[in-house]
Formats: structure tokens, C-alpha cells, sequence
């Protein structure tokens, strides 16, 4: 989803609270990543891959100039000659030390295997975030939480895509006000210049 797009979505959804949570909750993820210089891992459930999720924070990285933003996918099956991008299990979870950020996306709820993990790695130090449904036990695992009810009129991906792109905004920094147009001029032409970032 776009820029245009995305401005678009956020008018319709003006005067819910989307624009307002999803904002809130990329401004928490950007300032858990970015102080500590990146570490961020990303992971969904057995049944669902937030692959579409890591692609758009990978452009938003690539777009804002902040590349701490750029997810490690944790995936829970990894194949015989999937690339080096894709190939990290669930081992990396276990890993995760404090300055790191675990962001897990969840439509459903989560396995134990997995919330076993996610426990894991909060106890370790790691700062755990999560979008999904509003599950009890990943809700009480997390440092901060964005649930989408199944009554709402909004999808997770349509969310996500509301995260990814409030974490660049959030993460360009603020100009001075009297250079504020000429400064937003000149990162939109390096956007437009500039080639795309590699996609997934």
C-alpha cells in the first residue's frame, strides 16, 4: 500500500481510533529499536507469516534513512534453499537479549510452543510487541499490545500496513520550522530518485 493510499485510509478511518493507535503503537516500536541501533525480530504464528509485514518495514527503513528499522523474519519453517533473508528459525527467539525487539503478529492465537519463546525472550530482556487479535496470554506476554477485535471493520493487514508506514513517518526527524517545506521538499526528491529498496 502506498503513501497516497495510506492517506487515503487514515481520512476514511478519521474519527476512529486507528489513526491515533496505530501511531501510538509504531511510535513504541520505533522507540524500542532505534536507541538500541536495531534488533528487531519479527515472527507470526504456525499458520500465518507476517512476510507482507517485513517488506514494508524494510521499504519504511529504506525510505526513512533508518535501517534499524529493517526486520529479521523468524519463520517457523525454514526450506531447503530458501534465501539467507528467510532462513531464520525460531532458535533466534531463545536468543534475544535485552536491546532487542520481538514484534509478534498474530491473527490467531498463538501456539505454546511459541508463547514458551516469547516468555523466553522477555525474561532475557528483550522488549516484546505484538498485533493480533487480542489473545490473553500474548496480550499479558507483551510490553505493549494492538488488538484487532474480529468485530471490527478494519483486517490485520490493513493494520499492519497503518504500522509500517506510521514507523517511517515517526522515524524522519523533525526539521526546524523555518526550513520545515524546504527540508520535506528535498527528501521527497531523494525519494523519488532514489532506486527501490529490494523487494522480498
Amino acid at each position: 500500500m502506498d503513501a497516497v493510499r495510506v492517506a487515503l485510509l487514515r481520512e476514511v478511518l478519521a474519527g476512529t481510533e486507528w489513526p491515533g493507535a496505530t501511531r501510538r503503537f509504531a511510535g513504541t516500536l520505533r522507540s524500542s529499536v532505534l536507541p538500541h541501533g536495531g534488533g528487531l525480530l519479527l515472527v507470526g504464528t504456525e499458520v500465518y507469516e507476517p512476510w507482507h509485514l517485513a517488506a514494508h518495514l524494510v521499504d519504511e527503513a529504506a525510505w526513512s534513512g533508518t535501517p534499524e528499522l529493517t526486520p529479521t523474519l523468524v519463520r517457523h519453517r525454514i526450506l531447503p534453499g530458501d534465501p539467507a533473508h528467510l532462513s531464520t528459525g525460531l532458535g533466534r527467539i531463545e536468543a534475544a537479549r535485552r536491546g532487542e525487539t520481538l514484534l509478534v503478529v498474530a491473527p490467531d492465537a498463538p501456539d505454546a510452543e511459541l508463547l514458551s519463546r516469547v516468555h523466553d525472550a522477555r525474561r532475557a530482556g528483550a522488549t516484546v510487541l505484538s498485533l493480533g487479535s487480542g489473545d490473553r496470554d500474548l496480550d499479558a506476554l507483551s510490553h505493549e499490545a494492538l488488538a484487532v477485535p474480529a468485530d471490527t471493520d478494519l483486517d490485520l493487514d490493513t493494520v499492519q500496513h497503518l504500522v509500517s508506514a506510521a514507523t517511517g513517518e515517526n522515524a524522519l526527524p523533525t526539521p526546524r520550522p523555518r526550513h520545515r517545506f524546504r527540508d520535506r521538499l528535498s527528501r521527497l526528491a531523494d525519494q523519488l530518485t532514489s532506486p527501490p529498496p529490494t523487494r522480498w
